[in-house]
C-alpha cells in the first residue's frame, strides 16, 4: 500500500465526491475532511471513519484553511510528507507509450511516493492532468516526469518545509515557486495522470466563492503581485490566465539522498498496473 496519508478536502460535493469514489474502486485509503455543517450530509455517504471535521467553517478564504489544516494534521501523526488532493478527480490513469490505462490500485501513489523518497531535496511531487491530452504528453513517451515546475490538485508535499499555504488563488502554483525559489525540487509526473474536472464545471468548491464575475483575472493578478518577475498576465481561450516562467529553475537539481543506491533506469515505471473499466 501508500506509505504517505491521503487527505481529500472537499465543500459542498457529498453528491458527487469523485476523488472519494475513485479512491473507493482502487481500495486506496483516505480521509476528507470537510466543514462541520456538511458532515450530517458525507457521513451519510462516506464511511464515518474516513471523515475529519475542520474546526472552521464558512472562513471566506477559499480551501487555504483547510489545506493548512491538513499539513498540521499531518505533522501530528508523525508523518514526512502527505498527500493533498482535490475532490473533483475522476480516476487516476497510467500514460505510458501514448496510452491512458485507468488504474485500479494504489499503484500511482506508492510508485511516486518511492520515486520521491530516492531524493533528499523535493518539496512537492504529483499527477499531470489527464485533460491536456495525448498531444501535450508526447513528451511523456521519453521522460515520464518534469522537473522544477508546479504541481497542482494531486500533490504529494513535504511537511518538514517552512512554507504554508496562502493567499485565496492558485495557491498549489504560489506554493511550488516559493520552494524552487528556495532551491528545491519539485517533480510532475506524466506517467502518472489524474483525471480532473475542468475548473469551474461542478458546484461546490470554489465555484461560486472565489472563481465568479473577475475571479479568473483576480487569480491571475494575485500571483503577478506574488511573483513579479517570473508571472504574467494573459488571455488565453477567451479567459484571463497566468503564464509563469519555470526557466531559473533549471538550476535546482535532483540529489539523491545519502543512502539511496541508484539502480538505474526508470524500472519501477515499467509496473504493470491493474486495468478497471467504468
Amino acid at each position: 500500500m501508500n506509505k504517505y496519508p491521503i487527505y481529500i478536502i472537499s465543500k459542498g460535493r457529498w453528491d458527487s465526491r469523485l476523488t472519494a469514489k475513485a479512491l473507493d474502486r482502487m481500495s486506496v485509503p483516505y480521509r476528507i475532511v470537510i466543514e462541520p455543517q456538511e458532515y450530517d450530509n458525507y457521513a451519510a455517504v462516506i464511511d464515518k471513519q474516513k471523515v475529519l471535521v475542520l474546526p472552521f467553517s464558512d472562513l471566506g478564504q477559499g480551501s487555504i484553511p483547510a489545506r493548512n489544516w491538513v499539513w498540521e494534521h499531518s505533522l501530528s501523526e508523525g508523518h514526512d510528507r502527505h498527500w493533498i488532493l482535490d475532490d473533483n478527480i475522476h480516476r487516476f490513469m497510467r500514460f505510458n507509450k501514448g496510452m491512458r490505462i485507468n488504474c485500479g490500485n494504489h499503484k500511482p501513489f506508492s510508485i511516486i511516493e518511492e520515486f520521491t523518497d530516492r531524493y533528499k531535496n523535493v518539496a512537492l511531487s504529483g499527477m499531470h492532468y489527464k485533460m491536456f491530452g495525448i498531444t501535450s504528453l508526447t513528451s511523456a513517451i521519453k521522460k515520464p516526469f518534469l522537473v522544477n515546475t508546479r504541481v497542482y490538485s494531486c500533490i504529494l508535499i513535504k511537511n518538514s518545509l517552512k512554507h504554508r499555504w496562502r493567499g485565496r488563488y492558485n495557491e498549489d502554483t504560489d506554493l511550488s515557486l516559493r520552494c524552487l525559489k528556495d532551491g528545491w525540487c519539485t517533480i510532475l509526473f506524466y506517467a502518472f495522470l489524474a483525471d480532473k474536472q475542468a475548473t469551474m464545471t461542478m458546484k461546490g468548491g470554489n465555484t461560486d466563492e472565489l472563481y465568479q464575475d473577475d475571479g479568473r483575472y483576480q487569480m491571475a493578478l494575485s500571483l503577478k503581485l506574488q511573483h513579479p518577475h517570473l508571472v504574467e498576465i494573459v488571455r488565453k481561450w477567451g479567459r484571463w490566465q497566468h503564464q509563469v516562467n519555470y526557466k531559473p529553475f533549471k538550476k535546482n537539481k535532483l540529489i539523491f539522498r545519502d543512502d539511496y543506491e541508484p539502480k538505474g533506469g526508470m524500472d519501477n515505471f515499467g509496473m504493470k498496473l491493474k486495468k478497471v473499466n467504468h
